[in-house]
């Protein structure tokens, strides 16, 4: 699937919102909102707008990274470590964790091996502009869920008490796993003259 596929016209869409059941990541429970009339909604997709405690749907976003050397909208991890990308609410400065490459995602959870330092080493001190110098978007957030946590290879690692085994060595939900464990997320934003650019597109898995 392209990047912007998933805002191409789809007339045929029967979904009003993207509010089709997915619970998506944990760690942006009731920071976002249903997109109205979502274009090419995956069944296997999460997708939201970005909203702030107080209601507010403009950010500005810094980064941990770099942006991509040909795809220069894109932001990328470095050979030291993945991307940690976050938003900051313009009207209170709430800050809002949008990804972390070390911690969210199905290879990071079961695969990962992050040294101390990777892990508390990467401050977020890029602050992201397009190619006009705007700084301050809507932020459109999609995760994917191909993988199939159902199987026995994740249901027998779960125990009595419904917790898994991550790859840090800690127990989780195994709930939270399979909402924080997506496969693919994709980050869009929008600036004030209404064009959508996107800054993250990972595949996790």
């Amino acid at each position: 699937m392209g990047l912007f596929d998933i805002f191409k016209k789809d007339n045929k869409s029967k979904h009003a919102s993207s509010d089709n059941g997915i619970p998506g990541p944990t760690y942006l429970d009731n920071l976002t909102e249903p997109i109205i009339d979502p274009k090419k909604l995956q069944a296997h997709e999460w997708r939201r707008k970005l909203k702030s405690s107080d209601g507010q749907t403009k950010f500005k976003i810094k980064f941990y990274g770099q942006q991509h050397p040909k795809y220069v909208d894109l932001i990328i991890g470095t050979d030291f470590a993945p991307s940690f990308v976050v938003a900051i609410a313009e009207s209170t400065g709430q800050e809002i964790l949008l990804f972390d490459g070390c911690k969210h995602g199905y290879n990071a959870l079961f695969f990962g091996d992050y040294s101390n330092e990777q892990l508390n080493n990467r401050p977020a001190n890029n602050f992201y502009r397009d190619r006009e110098g705007n700084d301050t978007f809507e932020i459109i957030i999609s995760t994917y869920y191909g993988i199939d946590y159902n199987d026995n290879e994740f249901t027998d690692e779960v125990d009595n008490k419904g917790f898994i085994e991550v790859n840090s060595g800690s127990k989780i939900e195994f709930e939270k796993a399979k909402r924080d464990g997506f496969d693919v997320i994709n980050i869009l934003v929008i600036n004030d003259t209404g064009q959508t650019l996107g800054i993250v597109s990972e595949e996790l898995s």
